[in-house]
């Protein structure tokens, strides 16, 4: 009998546990519903959600990474998704990494765009989860409009940055805000980051914490965020922002994504 309760027991328990697991992207969010989410539960990058940016052209910002599309630079493992950054040659760059991007397969006006992640850590190492304006290739930058979610720049460890990129304030003039940790760095855990974009107003959360603003009267310019806008995660190495790495910068360094939900209001 005893024997028979205890594999009652963690039948059920691992029942329990599957069906938490399941419902993870269901969860309740006031206010809003899921609209498209990826778990990265599979074995591999969705490439009916994501596709591949790849080259090592600095990407306008000196940077010093060839993003390609092999799995030693990005790849799914245990229900996370990895971006690695690494110190190799590769396409005349002496670093690689990774970016994806969900244009063509994934674009929305509008919504809660939210993602659980750990950053890496070090010196001239960049981290991104933003949105980018769908009509990039007809407008130009930055008129398309640019919502950075978060940015960690390793200089920074406990700090992270929201910021909006429009016509008149972009670049170093970007209209943005930092949130910071009272204690550790971001790349000691996973935390969630996320904005809120309705009609005339975006805001931005970290952990919960709101901790940013954004409306056509605050912005230095014209507001361009009422239109599509598609998805964008990456790990860049160096740039005129974030500084290049030294001689204290490990290397690999892996940015650590759970998962990336977009929710429409109710």
């Amino acid at each position: 009998m005893k024997t028979s309760w205890m594999a009652g027991l963690l039948a059920a328990l691992t029942i329990g546990a599957a069906q938490a697991q399941t419902g993870a992207a269901d969860q309740a969010m006031p206010g809003w519903t899921l609209d498209w989410s990826d778990e990265f539960d599979g074995h591999a990058l969705d490439r009916a959600k994501w596709s591949f940016e790849t080259g090592g052209h600095g990407f306008g910002n000196n940077e010093l990474q060839y993003y390609t599309d092999r799995l030693e630079n990005l790849r799914v493992e245990q229900g996370m998704l990895v971006i690695e950054a690494r110190r190799e040659q590769y396409g005349g760059r002496d670093y690689t990494s990774a970016r994806i991007k969900t244009a063509g397969l994934m674009e929305r006006t509008h919504g809660r765009y939210e993602a659980r992640i750990k950053v890496p850590r070090g010196q001239g190492i960049w981290p991104a989860f933003w949105l980018l304006g769908a009509d990039i290739k007809t407008a130009g930058w930055p008129r398309c409009g640019e919502i950075d979610i978060m940015e960690n720049i390793g200089k920074e460890p406990a700090t992270v940055h929201g910021t909006l990129h429009g016509p008149g304030y972009a670049g170093e003039h970007a209209y943005g805000s930092p949130s910071t940790l009272e204690r550790g760095v971001f790349a000691d855990g996973f935390h969630v980051f996320a904005v809120e974009w309705e009609p005339q107003r975006i805001r931005w959360y970290r952990d919960g914490i709101l901790y940013h603003t954004a409306t056509p009267e605050r912005v230095k310019g014209d507001w361009v965020f009422e239109h599509p806008f598609f998805v964008i995660l990456n790990l860049a190495v160096g740039g005129y922002w974030p500084g290049y790495p030294d001689a204290t910068t490990a290397l690999p360094q892996r940015m650590l994504v759970d998962y990336v939900r977009v929710y429409k209001r109710v």
